[in-house]
């Protein structure tokens, strides 16, 4: 390849990786910012669905029993993060165990029903 084909790229600093932009340093300063709250505890939950019934009900329950949800099959699940729904999401199986893909994220008084 001869200098006039080589590609400038301009965005890239010495070491090969992209260069930072303003924007991407706000936001490593913003994750420093909260690093003294990195091990606190938050409680996570995703909801597949709800339904509602009376103790009677509730005691004859077995295993094999069906439990009808409010939602449909391959419904987008809810997600809260300390009781406050925060996100949608869906189901993934990962390594034999279930895990949840966040597919919307909630903005503050988006979501409530």
């Amino acid at each position: 390849m001869s200098n006039d084909d080589a590609l400038n790229l301009p965005e890239l600093e010495n070491t090969g990786a992209p260069a930072s932009t303003p924007s991407q340093r706000a936001e490593e300063k913003a994750a420093a910012d909260l690093e003294p709250v990195f091990d606190v505890p938050v409680n996570i939950q995703a909801v597949l669905g709800r339904t509602q019934m009376e103790v009677s009900e509730l005691l004859r329950l077995a295993p094999g029993s069906l439990l009808e949800l409010d939602r449909r099959v391959g419904e987008a699940i809810d997600i809260y993060v300390n009781n406050r729904l925060v996100a949608r999401g869906e189901i993934v199986l990962v390594d034999d165990r279930l895990g949840v893909t966040m597919t919307e994220i909630i903005k503050d008084g988006e979501g409530v029903n």
